[in-house]
């Protein structure tokens, strides 16, 4: 089962605040646990949103928004794992390090997964995201 636990952004993330040394070698210890247990799929923190962009789709239309966004519920950073169960995801995650420099929350999310989607996932459909994930795998390139 595939888990992204999202880390939510905090005044001082939105202005850009970055970790102490202190707190990335916490944060880096623990991300290493993850990966030696082979849970580990992917780790990321988020620029704030004054340089992001929306795009906002209104009926046919598109139209991009600049950031800074203001609203509750912004993201600072994500990790995915795969483990187990909902369970292990839990205990995972009741030793990270805290995100925050104070109160806050990290939310655990299930990916879905093939199975979750019954019939809709026709033999097809099921063999096109077979497909895309190859041709994925297969594409990546270094960054520039």
């Amino acid at each position: 089962m595939k888990f992204m636990i999202l880390v939510k952004a905090t005044k001082e993330s939105e202005a850009g605040v970055m970790p102490t040394t202190e707190e990335f070698t916490a944060m880096g210890n623990f991300n290493e646990e993850l990966a030696k247990a082979g849970i580990l799929r992917a780790a990321e923190g988020l620029h704030p949103t004054s340089s992001s962009v929306r795009i906002q789709f209104t009926g046919g239309q598109r139209t991009v928004v600049e950031g800074p966004f203001a609203e509750p519920g912004l993201l600072a950073g994500f990790w995915i794992i795969e483990v187990g169960s909902r369970q292990d995801a839990i205990d995972w995650m009741m030793r990270v390090p805290n995100p925050y420099r104070g109160d806050g929350a990290v939310e655990i999310r299930q990916v879905f997964s093939a199975e979750d989607f019954g019939e809709a996932l026709t033999p097809g459909v099921r063999a096109q995201e077979e497909r895309i994930r190859a041709t994925s795998e297969a594409s990546r390139r270094p960054p520039r």
